[in-house]
């Protein structure tokens, strides 16, 4: 079923009406009282400790330059080494990390 929309659109189905002011009458015969929270919340502390990281990064640059800066330097000038044992043992530590 299609229809075009121009701003002139019929009712295909029919609408019962709700009327107005139909929601029940409070009760005035007494004081009334705040109502009391039932639920709660308390913060472990990895997750105060994974908020407080959040907010540091949040703060901090994205991009180390100046380290950005001596790794384009040395690149240029043919001094960068690559230490495989380095990449390897780093490797294997983040496995690690990311399996508990």
């Amino acid at each position: 079923m299609s229809q075009k929309i121009d701003g002139n659109l019929q009712a295909t189905a029919h609408l019962r009406s709700v009327a107005l002011g139909s929601k029940p009458a409070a009760s005035t015969d007494g004081p009334t009282r705040p109502v009391e929270a039932a639920d709660s919340l308390r913060l472990t502390g990895e997750a105060t400790s994974l908020q407080a990281m959040q907010r540091e990064l949040s703060t901090a640059p994205a991009i180390d330059a100046g380290r950005v800066q001596a790794v384009r330097e040395s690149l240029q000038n043919g001094t960068y080494k690559i230490n495989p044992d380095a990449i390897a043992s780093r490797m294997l530590e983040l496995d690690q990390q990311l399996q508990g």
